[in-house]
């Protein structure tokens, strides 16, 4: 590689960082909040049962929750041993990797406001299709797990092991912590790798290049389908990777389709679902999530069409109006964080081994 690429790569990947370092921050500083007050017992007792309320409460809860599809399955399981339904429990793994607070406000200034609408609703929307129709099966076929499995794929799980705090203000101070803590810890080096990702794309793929999919249409979204099941990457990593190939010529559509099965699929927590909730729960998961993303892909490039909008003019116009100063501060303590939030998890992880499901 000559110095001459290799200094492009660092300056583009350098530039989407500072795009998104200031709505990163401020997604997790909302993620603290959130967690700090919504308690655990609220959660468990809401999602209980396995009535379709349960199921929308549980889709609308992982919403704005900054976890990772691998991330997200301790909590799941965690809420199913202490009585969250079927439906709830796969709404939330479904609605909680998808988006997040973080990764919506990185869509906005990344990609545009449409996006940012419609990327949490799709998310929304798959959960609750999910989550109906785990309902539905028979209790035989959806097992209560009896043993969590450990996380297993190097993301935290978010407990420490400590007894949660009572008041408001220790539990907004714990939340805060684990927000820029294991929260950070659990997307902040997957995000690293989607800005590198995306800096590689911007520099070496031409443009225009992915219009000329096979298939027109429906065949750019069976590609981004493809890619994004057996593919690991968070909902925040994705949206930079996703910016980079819309600017490539990708439709919305087919970057929708990218934006909702990459983060909530991948081959090691399919195979973990399969183990511990069996494959019908596991098969209703992935048709839900490959069905409805396609049908929000079709449906997004109906309305950019509709209105007459091009989403390739409109990329990144949002942290344009950011002054450069911000940005730049936002992505050195961005990074900052990230290496503190990394070094920190590994030295629990040293001295007290791999977080187990069962302990949440």
């Amino acid at each position: 590689m000559s110095w001459d690429l290799l200094e492009r790569l660092v300056i583009e990947s350098w530039n989407v960082l500072r795009e998104a370092a200031p709505f990163m921050l401020f997604g997790f500083l909302v993620a603290g909040l959130i967690k700090g007050l919504l308690p655990d017992a609220w959660m468990t007792r809401h999602l209980a049962g396995r009535g379709p309320l349960s199921v929308v409460k549980a889709a609308l809860l992982g919403v704005p929750l900054p976890l990772c599809s691998c991330g997200v399955l301790p909590a799941a399981l965690g809420l199913r041993r202490k009585g969250a339904g079927p439906g709830a429990t796969t709404a939330f793994m479904i609605s909680t990797p998808e988006t997040g607070v973080d990764s919506i406000a990185v869509t906005y200034a990344m990609i545009d406001p449409i996006m940012t609408v419609l990327r949490p609703v799709a998310a929304f929307t798959t959960a609750l299709v999910a989550g109906l129709a785990a309902n539905l099966l028979p209790g035989r076929l959806v097992p209560t797990p009896a043993q969590a499995p450990a996380c297993g794929c190097g993301c935290g799980c978010g407990h420490d092991g400590k007894t949660p705090p009572v008041g408001l203000g220790a539990r907004l101070r714990d939340a805060f912590a684990d927000a820029f803590g294991e929260m950070l810890a659990d997307v902040g080096g997957w995000l690293l790798i989607g800005v590198l990702v995306a800096g590689v794309i911007g520099v070496l793929l031409p443009a225009g290049l992915l219009t000329e999919i096979p298939g027109g249409e429906l065949g750019s979204m069976l590609a981004m389908l493809a890619l994004g099941v057996p593919l690991y990457v968070c909902a925040s990593s994705s949206t930079p990777v996703a910016a980079s190939l819309l600017l490539k010529g990708l439709s919305p559509g087919a970057a929708l389709v990218f934006l909702l099965t990459g983060p909530a699929t991948n081959a090691t927590t399919l195979t973990a679902m399969a183990r511990t909730f069996g494959a019908a729960l596991t098969g209703v998961y992935l048709a839900a999530i490959s069905v409805c993303s396609i049908a929000f892909g079709l449906l997004v490039n109906r309305a950019y069409t509709a209105f007459g909008i091009d989403i390739h003019a409109a990329i990144g116009s949002v942290s344009e109006a950011l002054p450069q100063g911000v940005e730049t501060a936002s992505a050195v303590a961005l990074l900052l964080l990230v290496v503190r939030a990394l070094f920190n998890q590994r030295v629990r992880r040293s001295a007290s081994g791999v977080c187990r499901a069962d302990e949440l």
